[in-house]
């Protein structure tokens, strides 16, 4: 690692005025205050390459140009072609946007300068602005060179959106724009830039001549998650018993640093256990442990409070197998963990990327399960279904207002506003009237009890049925997929996960 920093003080004179005493200690530290804050991995060519990436061939297809570039730029001048002068990465976090960039300069053999957009910002008007110029200054110098700003919406927000100026971050962000429509790129200094929150960015940033190129690294595919898993499970001894293409299958939604944590896990509930080998069930284990939270008797459940919770999960349980549309069952567990008092999960044989009208009514019908198994056997409901309420009526809000699937609003979208890969509550400002969001309370309230009805029907029409699971959940208290088909008659289908919980 080598710093390219130079002295703030280099250029005072020895006998200059403020640096002795402890006021001159004071104003000689504001000397390098204007110095930027980043570190040159290696001004050869960091260690990591594209061999390191796991999955994402789309993406590194997309990012390959501009090691092209940077190795061979003769070439591209001869043919009269400009190189990307910025690349803009965009994605939920811990997707591997910092690791895919460190490969790029990996692999052209490169120079690769890292700094986070915040740390270009200071109190002082200017200092940021400072820093910029000095990045940007040894950036030429070292080129051919990478610069990374990670998290660039620090800096990079849009200008005059906030009700208080702040006149700091206006002219760092003002400066790193001079800086890259300035730059020859010739000089071959090609700016990488990482966020999560792209819809925050100013116009000016992601114009043609500054990030030419935006690249979005998306939450892994199957195919993808098991790359990944292999790659981290690399010095791990793994079990006879572990496929990780199954786990793969089990982890939908999970980020490359999610994976890298459940592989932690299991290694660290391996240890608990006195092995050194990671078996299939610390996997499991800890993809609970990540999703739900630690398993403990602290929570020990009374013993009619356990037959309401068989109760209840037998519902999902028995919903989610007799639906046309529904994701195969793959485990129901009554054992507390977290805030979840018990489990069902479902667990897709393909990874989807539609979902049609019916699969999402099955869905809210496998969601108010539960709840309505309680109203067949006790005839009343309980607090347990409020997890599984309140996800119902955020999907049957997404179904009136986004997907246009009411016949009373029509083929209408409203989009929700929410951050755009953070999650995170919704912008609650409402583009449409009051009489509107009436006729959306109506059309909410009858999917949720079209649901209701229907899983009351279907558990009353198979009361059998539910009362063995439930009967069978109190005795095993975790059983798989295949146990809720052999109580319906149902052919058995590999389970892959969607969770119930109430």
């Amino acid at each position: 690692m080598v710093d390219v920093a130079e002295s703030a003080a280099a250029g005072h004179h020895r006998g200059a005025v403020g640096v002795v005493g402890p006021r001159g200690k004071q104003l000689a530290g504001l000397g390098g205050i204007g110095r930027s804050r980043r570190k040159v991995y290696d001004t050869e060519r960091p260690a990591t390459t594209f061999a390191d990436v796991a999955g994402y061939a789309g993406v590194k297809r997309e990012v390959s140009e501009v090691v092209d570039f940077l190795r061979h730029p003769d070439r591209y001048r001869r043919a009269g072609a400009v190189g990307p002068k910025g690349v803009l990465m965009v994605g939920p976090p811990g997707t591997g946007k910092t690791l895919l960039a460190r490969a790029v300069a990996g692999e052209a053999g490169v120079a690769f300068i890292s700094v986070i957009g915040s740390s270009l910002v200071e109190m002082l008007v200017g200092v940021g602005a400072a820093r910029v110029r000095d990045l940007f200054i040894d950036a030429r110098r070292l080129a051919p060179s990478i610069v990374f700003v990670d998290e660039i919406d620090a800096i990079g927000q849009r200008r005059g959106g906030a009700m208080v100026s702040n006149d700091e971050r206006d002219q760092t962000l003002n400066q790193l724009l001079a800086e890259m429509d300035g730059f020859d790129p010739a000089t071959g200094v090609v700016v990488i830039a990482a966020t999560n929150r792209p819809e925050v960015l100013d116009p000016a940033l992601l114009r043609p001549g500054r990030f030419d190129r935006q690249v979005v690294v998306p939450l892994p595919n199957q195919q993808e998650r098991e790359a990944i898993l292999t790659v981290h499970s690399r010095g791990k001894v793994l079990g006879l018993d572990v496929d990780l293409r199954v786990v793969a299958r089990g982890t939908p939604g999970f980020s490359g640093a999610d994976l890298a944590n459940l592989v932690n896990e299991a290694a660290i509930f391996a240890v608990r256990a006195g092995r050194q080998v990671i078996e299939a069930q610390d996997l499991a284990e800890a993809r609970d442990r990540i999703l739900l939270g630690r398993r403990d008797g602290s929570n020990a459940l009374l013993p009619h409070e356990k037959h309401a919770v068989a109760v209840h999960e037998s519902g999902h349980a028995l919903v989610a197998a007799l639906s046309e549309h529904a994701d195969p069952v793959a485990k129901v567990t009554i054992l507390p963990a977290g805030q979840a008092l018990g489990v069902t999960e479902q667990l897709p044989i393909d990874e989807r990327h539609l979902y049609s009208e019916g699969y999402l009514k099955d869905s809210l019908a496998i969601r108010m399960g539960g709840r309505a198994a309680e109203l067949v056997v006790f005839g009343e409901t309980s607090t347990g279904a409020a997890n599984d309420l309140a996800g119902a009526t955020d999907l049957a809000n997404r179904m009136v207002r986004e997907f246009g699937m009411s016949p009373a609003l029509g083929p209408v979208g409203f989009a929700s506003g929410s951050p755009l890969y953070l999650g995170g509550a919704e912008v609650k400002s409402r583009p449409y009237a009051e009489a509107t969001q009436r006729v959306i309370d109506e059309e909410v309230a009858m999917l949720l009890r079209e649901a209701e009805q229907r899983a009351i029907v279907t558990l009353t029409n198979h009361r059998p049925a539910l009362d063995r699971l439930t009967k069978l959940l109190l005795e095993r208290e975790t059983i798989d997929g295949t146990a809720v088909d052999d109580i319906l008659g149902i052919p058995g289908e590999e389970p892959a996960a969607e969770m119930a919980n109430t």
